[in-house]
């Protein structure tokens, strides 16, 4: 069994490097949230972000996936209702002001950052793809399950620190709130960008 199922995992692990690595909403957020905050006050969200989408992926794959099968008209409100609160995400990013010395705030914590995979468009449409894909229905499910969450817990947070890197490092690059507040707004106006491919394929 090991032997047939180590060409799928191989595979998974680029697919999970490539999900995680390439721009997308929560990439942007970890990026704007380093800047703003730094990277240690922004290591709650990008766990939330790992725990959160391995779970979510578990739970699609066992069979709520099926229910946008089921009921099409899910997958479209899905897409809008999480835009619109993407675009909610964005206008507070664009809004921050510049850190204050001592803050520790954040945009989203670990709750938060879970909890925004299943609102996430990109994440569903990840998760669908994921499952259809890789799962083998000749294999017991649970097994894969737990291989598979293992693969995107072990993928998520390298591939979410480089991401949180760049934003720190922007960040110490912006020595005045006109600039914070460009970068911002730029990390707004991407965050926004993400998730437009996702609404014109729906």
């Amino acid at each position: 069994m090991s032997d047939l199922m180590t060409p799928v995992l191989l595979s998974l692990l680029g697919f999970c490097v490539t999900m995680y690595i390439t721009p997308g909403p929560n990439n942007v957020m970890v990026a704007a949230s380093a800047a703003n905050y730094g990277i240690p006050a922004t290591m709650p969200h990008m766990l939330g972000i790992a725990f959160g989408f391995a779970l979510m992926f578990d739970i699609v794959s066992a069979g709520l996936g099926s229910l946008l099968l089921v009921w099409p008209p899910l997958v479209p409100a899905m897409r809008w209702i999480g835009a619109a609160w993407m675009a909610w995400l964005a206008w507070k990013i664009a809004n921050a002001g510049p850190p204050q010395p001592g803050q520790r705030k954040r945009l989203l914590g670990f709750v938060g950052a879970a909890g925004f995979q299943w609102i996430n468009p990109k994440a569903w449409l990840i998760a669908l793809a994921a499952a259809t894909t890789f799962l083998r229905p000749d294999q017991p499910l649970g097994p894969q399950l737990l291989r598979f969450s293992v693969i995107f817990l072990i993928c998520g947070m390298p591939c979410l620190l480089v991401w949180a890197m760049i934003g720190s490092g922007a960040g110490r690059l912006l020595h005045s709130p006109a600039r914070f507040r460009t970068f911002n707004i730029i990390m707004a106006l991407l965050l926004l960008a993400s998730v437009v491919p996702v609404l014109i394929e729906g």
